[in-house]
């Protein structure tokens, strides 16, 4: 489990294609590679990945074909810019929200404006997404966790401050690049526990269903 709150930047060094898998080398930045451990999780722009082996200056992370397909890793390259973060802990100040580092999808800047000292980054997702996105909810970009200001159909928009931009990957990020979306993990939890069937259709929220399942209380039973 993850915060959203990056640690540092690192970089792919060596990138090696396994048949339809890949292992690469991503360089650690600050993080102190003698802290890391064989077998824990790093999220790499957003993917949960597990180190496999270690470096003098970075670690080694095998890359199924499934990840590879569901997530940006699979057009990753030698020189990219990538956002760390480790696991977190149990004495971790939760600062950002809580990511699993399971991408849920692959969505496109699609804009970019400058307001004030800050940047307006618009993003586009795919439709079946969106509906977990919503208004001043959390939502986790390249493993950033990041503040949703505005939804518009299949669009969101998210401010990302000076400090933001200087130490994670956005600052450098131009439109038309991929990045990896994980949605709040209450939304899909919520939408499983009022459905109660991964089958079914949600067809939308009512105060009754909330009141049923604790969200909302019964005004016509509340004392007072």
């Amino acid at each position: 489990m993850f915060t959203g709150l990056i640690e540092t930047t690192g970089q792919v060094q060596v990138r090696e294609a396994r048949g339809h898998d890949a292992r690469l080398l991503i360089a650690a930045g600050a993080i102190a590679v003698h802290e890391l451990h064989l077998g824990e999780s790093v999220a790499v722009n957003g993917v949960c990945l597990t180190v496999t082996d270690l470096t003098a200056n970075g670690f080694w992370v095998d890359v199924s074909a499934a990840t590879l397909q569901c997530t940006t890793v699979g057009t990753w390259k030698v020189g990219d810019v990538v956002n760390l973060e480790r696991a977190v802990l149990p004495t971790t100040r939760l600062g950002g929200h809580l990511v699993s580092g399971h991408v849920d999808a692959v969505g496109t800047l699609s804009a970019s404006a400058t307001r004030g000292s800050s940047q307006v980054l618009t993003f586009s997702v795919p439709a079946a997404i969106s509906k977990y996105i919503a208004t001043k909810g959390s939502i986790c970009v390249d493993g950033i966790s990041l503040t949703v200001n505005r939804v518009s159909e299949n669009e969101f928009d998210v401010n990302i401050i000076p400090h933001t931009a200087a130490v994670t990957s956005l600052g450098v990020i131009k439109v038309g690049h991929h990045v990896n979306i994980e949605v709040d993990l209450v939304a899909r939890y919520l939408e499983r526990l009022m459905t109660g069937d991964a089958k079914a259709v949600v067809v939308g929220v009512t105060k009754a269903k909330l009141v049923d399942y604790g969200f909302a209380g019964d005004d016509d039973n509340d004392a007072g």
